[in-house]
């Protein structure tokens, strides 16, 4: 089968550590099923498995990626792509990751648990449907599990062109709230709108309403205005740090605003059955950048690490 991997990582050129070619097809352990995959999508993860930072259970090649589409046993289905941490499936306490347990997800073959497969929803395309499993996901628990989205919130999306910011952008609007998204870029300020959102600001201009949830991405470079932005009671809740992981607190606003900050990892089973269900109910389709073969996915996280994307990009492996 072909795969994208790694075998030595780089940190200062992950590029160049990831590799296409032939590797050995997997044989499913008692419980798994195997599923050939039509399309995958990049996450920040890989990039991190490609400078080694995030873990490698072996040595020799290691698969990369945690979304995938494809067909199993005859049926169309999205991965969820977080190993089981509770009998029920109802509770995230660490998502550890399927390619970090050694099953990678960005290749034409790969083996999942068996309950780990959600039918895919007919409406949208291999691609669009591979965008769900780890971006959409953890911005479902974002908006409706770490806080309460609906008719008549505000909610301020930081950096509006990553993956889980479109994602964030897709399921607000959806859920009836007014969106406001910031972008250093005037085109994926333009596109937001288009998904949407009802205002697009610069990063670090004063938003018209405070917000009641704020989805914080990007870190450092956006903090400090996540919490000018949050009106008093409001929720910020935090999923990554694109721009660094050290941020400095402004501690007499927040507690002065008795804001509360949430961190979010992924989701739960569950909460991935509502998601696909959600975005089958109200017709939301993810927003996807490009989608090239497997043999380009070089490409793809190049144009992740150079920040240039709006929304997912993804892998065909058709």
């Amino acid at each position: 089968m072909r795969a994208a991997h790694v075998v030595e990582p780089c940190a200062d050129r992950p590029v160049e550590a990831l590799r296409v070619g032939d590797l050995a097809d997997p044989q499913p352990p008692p419980g798994w099923v195997g599923v050939d995959v039509r399309a995958g999508a990049l996450n920040m993860h890989d990039i991190w498995t490609l400078r080694g930072v995030a873990g490698r259970p072996h040595g020799g090649p290691h698969v990369i990626g945690s979304d995938a589409a494809g067909v199993a046993d005859g049926r169309d289905v999205v991965v969820y792509p977080v190993l089981p941490t509770a009998p029920d499936g109802r509770t995230v306490t660490h998502a550890t990751l399927l390619p970090d347990a050694g099953h990678g997800l960005l290749a034409e073959r790969v083996v999942v648990p068996a309950g780990h497969l959600v039918p895919k929803p007919a409406a949208l395309s291999w691609a669009e449907a591979a965008c769900l499993p780890t971006a959409w996901l953890t911005a479902y628990r974002m908006l409706f599990t770490k806080a309460t989205v609906g008719p008549g919130r505000v909610v301020l999306v930081q950096g509006a062109g990553g993956g889980v910011a479109t994602a964030a952008v897709g399921l607000a609007v959806a859920a009836g709230a007014t969106v406001v998204v910031t972008s250093r870029s005037p085109a994926k300020r333009e596109r937001a709108l288009a998904l949407g959102a009802a205002v697009a600001l610069d990063v670090g201009d004063r938003v018209p309403e405070l917000a009641d949830v704020v989805v914080e991405t990007v870190g450092p470079a956006t903090f400090a205005h996540s919490v000018r932005s949050t009106r008093a009671g409001g929720v910020i809740v935090v999923c990554g740090g694109t721009s660094g992981f050290t941020a400095q607190l402004d501690l007499p606003r927040l507690f002065a605003r008795e804001i509360t900050v949430h961190g979010s990892t992924m989701g739960s089973l569950d909460e991935f059955r509502a998601l696909v269900d959600y975005v089958d109910t109200h017709g939301i389709r993810p927003a996807v950048d490009s989608v090239v073969d497997l043999a380009d996915v070089r490409a793809q996280a190049a144009r992740m690490l150079a920040s240039t994307a709006f929304g997912k990009l993804c892998v065909s492996l058709t």
